[in-house]
């Protein structure tokens, strides 16, 4: 969390602690929107115009709400080319499909190497839960996936990745080994989430947006737990964390340890980055970049291909 955020968060916590009702209830809200927008790192601004020969799909539909679209990054003369399938953070309630960190790095470096890039919008709070979320997720792959073929790409080589609240979904999702009807993928990479268990989160002092994303019913906790669910045969996951903080590395490794212990294959890549850039820069030349390019390419020969 940038220092900004923070000091909202040191100068607003009295006032919860004096507030009552409904009062309280908003400046928890706002304060959750507030952190996620500043950890997000300025992911209100859209991505700037697109490389050279990259096409852009957009708004594709896979529900009849308005947030259930996606947008398709496609390279040109693409065949049977693989694809990354990018899901936004914002603490489950903001975020777009479209912002500049979301997409625009990963497409310059992804999409003009032959790699289809899908990047999604789901329901949000208050409207839809965690659960909800994770559900859209799914419909959104399985969609994806379904269309690949008339893009040019292959259905069968997808590989999730998402930041943030973006990165516990994808996790959570790679955590029961299927995804509510869609076909498997390659491998998952997860960008700096702390919220790989739910429960030990919530047990412990945690910043209230936690509080607005899950609730008080433990039960319910460990439903969208990603390392309550885990599940013996999922595929390949790279955790990504931040080392600046302190609850994302060791969230990491815990998951790692019981995945590995199942036989799942799982990489902690720590990175002295913050939260927001560990989204942002990825796709820039250098070794970050490199380090998840040498995960990709373990996946499968297709992708290996394009970035070796």
């Amino acid at each position: 969390m940038t220092r900004r955020a923070l000091l909202a968060v040191l100068l607003t916590a009295p006032l919860l602690a004096h507030a009552a009702g409904p009062l309280r209830d908003r400046i928890a809200e706002r304060m959750a929107e507030r952190a996620a927008n500043d950890m997000e790192e300025g992911e209100a601004g859209p991505a700037s115009a697109l490389p050279a020969g990259v096409r852009l799909l957009a708004n594709q539909s896979y529900g009849n709400d308005p947030r259930q679209r996606y947008d398709v990054y496609l390279p040109a003369h693409a065949e049977r080319a693989p694809v990354i399938f990018m899901v936004h953070g914002g603490a489950w309630r903001v975020g777009d499909k479209a912002n500049a960190p979301v997409v625009q790095n990963k497409v310059a470096r992804w999409a003009t190497r032959g790699i289809i890039v899908v990047s999604i919008n789901y329901r949000m709070l208050p409207s839809a839960s965690v659960a909800i979320q994770a559900e859209d997720v799914a419909s959104a792959l399985s969609a994806a996936q379904a269309r690949a073929a008339e893009w040019g790409g292959d259905s069968g080589k997808f590989v999730l990745m998402g930041h943030s609240a973006g990165a516990h979904l994808v996790a959570l999702l790679a955590s029961s080994a299927s995804a509510h009807g869609a076909a498997p993928w390659l491998g998952t990479v997860a960008l700096d989430s702390a919220a790989m268990d739910v429960p030990g989160l919530m047990n412990q002092r945690h910043f209230p947006l936690y509080d607005q994303a899950f609730g008080s019913d433990a039960a319910y906790w460990s439903t969208v737990s990603p390392l309550a669910q885990l599940k013996a045969g999922g595929k390949p996951l790279l955790l990504v964390c931040s080392s600046r903080r302190k609850d994302s590395c060791p969230q990491a490794d815990a998951y790692a340890s019981q995945a590995r212990a199942l036989g799942i294959s799982v990489q902690v890549l720590p990175q002295d980055q913050t939260h927001g850039q560990i989204n942002q820069t990825l796709g820039q030349p250098g070794a970050y970049t490199d380090a998840v390019e040498r995960f990709l390419t373990s996946l499968d020969p297709a992708l290996a291909t394009r970035l070796l």
